[in-house]
């Protein structure tokens, strides 16, 4: 049971990674939302903690290093850079499901957190 939750949760992420990419989610983050601070935006433990939630639960989709692969996209770029910690947070409790990319309202509200954290520590990618 477990393998088909995870295969389900990988085939989803794809698509999240789409969608962070192109932006539109933005448009549909609430104002409340866009403006919530990150309980754990000073915290480096808690960017480790992020770190191990995206190897389990992001990687396989967006590469170890977040660079993205395939027609996923990279979680490095200026525009989920520059994202707020509420607008991040926002997607990955909502997901953005017209580009696959599901919820992960599953995961403990301390969790999203955490990954949000860890996407804000990402290097931006190199500009080719």
């Amino acid at each position: 049971m477990r393998a088909i939750i995870v295969a389900i949760a990988i085939s989803f992420s794809a698509p999240l990674v789409f969608a962070a990419s192109d932006g539109v989610w933005l448009k549909r983050v609430p104002d409340q939302d866009r403006a919530r601070i990150n309980p754990y935006a000073l915290d480096e433990n808690a960017a480790a903690a992020g770190a191990l939630l995206y190897k389990r639960n992001c990687a396989s989709c967006h590469a170890a290093d977040a660079s993205g692969q395939g027609k996923r996209p990279s979680l490095r770029t200026t525009r989920v850079q520059h994202a707020s910690d509420g607008e991040l947070f926002w997607l990955l409790t909502n997901g953005n499901l017209g580009h696959g990319m599901p919820s992960w309202s599953r995961l403990p509200e301390d969790q999203r957190w955490q990954l949000t954290r860890y996407l804000h520590s990402l290097p931006l990618e190199e500009t080719k």
